[in-house]
């Protein structure tokens, strides 16, 4: 492609679900550093969409992205991303503050219903006696949503380079010099999708950073000798300090919800964390474990404020970031999609995405 006139960052979630609606309109190169794009995050995810995660400034993008992952455009997926789960959040005796604040958090906006815990999770140990159902929660097919988001990039003309590392970019005239491995590229717009690496990619734009955080998540698969039936709640300790959801009939992902300070790199799960989410696990039912079948962790990067980052950055034109997703940018990709394809053209907003405070993920709120 020559000289495109747009060029994302980025593989993952955030760089192909942009790049799927930004090559409607425009010439479009994804530069992934990777072999594979999606080979971090995206592919390492516990893959759920559920409306109170990531908190209310996040929500509002969850929810817009819903409708569009259950009845997505037919020439772009055939069916649904999404299928049936629930969350059930837990808690013990002295945890009345937090179950009332996530009442009152999301009051208005998600159904959220009081219930007895030990009525949905046979085997919960008796001292979990608060529990708050979250119905809407949903699994998401992660890998066919990303795959389906390339193949529409593709089928639009837009153009991959795996392998492609971004090592260097300076403004020229009216857009971009980049230097890669492969070469030099020039574009008109510069989009900083790469997740991890989002601060490190900016510094090699000459662009300050914003304070993205790359955090560890460890993620374990368990066999289980006795487990009930497969359609059992996503639970979550209100206390955060695990979740685990059904992965299958006898088996679960179980998290210690850890959030660990990392470099940008290809994260591997520690013993400690594996060895605390199963004695978390264990405190909380009584189902007997059969063997560690698997066990992973990915980086999840927020921003200072745990908000994402959408928008141009106002010292550099042209430059503009798509980051700082945390844990969410999966549930949150398609409404994040539709509102960077409209701040990148100066588009209409979506009517998808009216309804969103574009500014509380402006870049403009760290300068």
């Amino acid at each position: 492609m020559n000289r495109p006139d747009i060029v994302i960052v980025g593989g993952g979630i955030a760089g192909a679900s942009l790049g799927g609606v930004l090559a409607e309109t425009a010439r479009v190169l994804i530069l992934e550093m990777e072999d594979s794009a999606g080979y971090h995050a995206t592919g390492r995810s516990v893959a759920f969409w559920e409306e109170t995660y990531g908190g209310p400034v996040v929500q509002p993008l969850t929810t817009a992205s819903g409708a569009l992952l259950e009845s997505p455009d037919p020439d772009f997926f055939d069916g649904s991303f999404l299928s049936p789960r629930r969350t059930l959040h837990i808690g013990r005796a002295g945890d009345e503050g937090l179950r009332d604040a996530l009442l009152a958090d999301f009051a208005g906006a998600v159904e959220l219903q009081p219930v007895d815990p030990a009525s949905l999770v046979p085997g919960l140990r008796p001292d979990w006696v608060l529990g708050v159902l979250e119905p809407s929660c949903r699994d998401i097919d992660v890998a066919a949503l990303h795959q389906a988001y390339l193949r529409r990039f593709r089928k639009l003309g837009g153009e991959m380079r795996l392998g492609a590392r971004l090592e260097h970019a300076e403004r020229q005239g009216d857009g971009w010099r980049i230097e890669t491995g492969d070469g030099p590229i020039e574009c008109g717009l510069l989009v900083n999708a790469a997740g991890a690496w989002a601060d490190d990619v900016a510094v090699a734009c000459g662009v300050a950073p914003v304070g993205i955080t790359p955090y560890r998540r460890t993620v374990v698969q368990l066999r289980l000798e006795d487990m009930p039936a497969d359609e059992m709640p996503l639970v979550m300790d209100m206390q955060g300090g695990f979740y685990f959801k059904p992965e299958g009939q006898g088996r679960i992902w179980l998290t210690p919800h850890d959030e660990v300070a990392s470099p940008p790199c290809d994260a591997a799960p520690e013993e400690l964390a594996i060895a605390q989410a199963i004695d978390r696990f264990q405190a909380a039912v009584d189902w007997r474990i059969a063997a560690v079948e698997r066990k992973w962790a990915g980086l999840r990067s927020f921003a200072p404020d745990r908000v994402p980052v959408y928008g141009f950055e106002p010292a550099v034109e042209g430059f503009f970031w798509f980051a700082g997703q945390g844990g969410f940018g999966i549930q949150t990709a398609p409404a994040a999609a539709l509102l960077g394809a409209s701040l990148l053209t100066g588009g209409a907003v979506p009517q998808a995405i009216a309804s969103l405070d574009i500014a509380a993920y402006a870049p403009e709120r760290f300068r």
